[in-house]
């Protein structure tokens, strides 16, 4: 069972959380030409490669949100566009089908797994895509909007080595946050100021004993977050650079021990992915 979808209660109060269209079959959804999703032991993911080809191309591994699918990420078509016009392979990894319901989630806090090793699946997905691609390894971004959001941080705690770099969008840690992390990351994350779904200071999905309580389930604090973050990469407490680009108000810290880029990008609007998302954090990881 995955944790935070015990109760009908819970499923109400997620629903809004789906945020990545569900269901379409986009075209070349499969593995390669094939209309079925590529298959690994604990799971199958769907692909799409750059014309001409992947031949060692950088890729985006991109996690849907709860209730979606990884046929779902790829109907997001502005942000698939984007990357493959910009030589990028896209992943796009299925979760764990829902309990009685159509649709798939993550589970990602480690406190509450769920049926399968999730860190283990998509790494699993890393190495598949390569081997029968031709992508480049070590140059996959791992993604997330949603839940898909907190399953990148999590295994970006978990496994910072695992991935090149990590772009959660308006998803992070759940209570209670991780005392601390593996290592250092390259991670840049993407919030909305007024997401009322997930809301920057988190929320209690589930329970009425207070955040102490241990059966309250309970969305994190994405300033607490950051904070971790900057913990684990050695970075001074404020900012280096702060921005306004467009939509986002940018914060880098570059002052940090480990050499690892930390960037927070918020942005005026709710739980969504805002355009031009996809080219602003392609533009980040091709920043040295």
């Amino acid at each position: 069972m995955i944790w935070h979808l015990a109760t009908p209660r819970t499923w109400s109060i997620l629903a809004l959380a789906v945020a990545c269209v569900a269901g379409t079959q986009a075209a070349h959804a499969g593995c390669g030409d094939a209309p079925d999703a590529c298959q690994v032991a604990a799971g199958s993911y769907h692909i799409e490669l750059p014309e001409g080809g992947a031949n060692g191309a950088p890729a985006l591994m991109f996690l849907h949100g709860w209730g979606s699918s990884g046929a779902g990420t790829l109907t997001m078509r502005g942000m698939v566009e984007t990357a493959l016009g910009r030589g990028y392979a896209v992943i796009a990894p299925d979760g764990v089908p829902r309990q009685g319901r159509n649709g798939r989630t993550w589970g990602f806090h480690p406190d509450r797994p769920g049926p399968r090793d999730e860190i283990a699946f998509l790494q699993a997905v890393r190495d598949d895509a390569a081997r029968h691609h031709g992508i480049d390894a070590d140059r996959i971004i791992l993604g997330g909007f949603s839940i898909g959001g907190s399953m990148t941080s999590y295994l970006a705690c978990a496994a910072p080595d695992a991935f090149a770099a990590y772009i959660p969008v308006a998803g992070s840690f759940w209570r209670p946050h991780p005392e601390t992390c593996a290592g250092p990351v390259r991670l840049l994350h993407t919030h909305g100021w007024t997401d009322g779904t997930v809301p920057l200071e988190g929320r209690i999905l589930r329970g009425d004993g207070g955040l102490d309580d241990p059966d309250t389930i309970a969305q994190g604090d994405v300033w607490h977050a950051m904070e971790i973050w900057r913990t684990v990469n050695g970075c001074r407490p404020n900012a280096s650079t702060h921005a306004d680009t467009g939509i986002y108000w940018r914060r880098t810290w570059e002052e940090c021990t480990s050499g690892a880029d930390l960037d927070f990008a918020l942005f005026y609007g709710g739980h969504g992915i805002p355009p031009g998302w996809a080219e602003m954090a392609l533009d980040w990881f091709e920043t040295d």
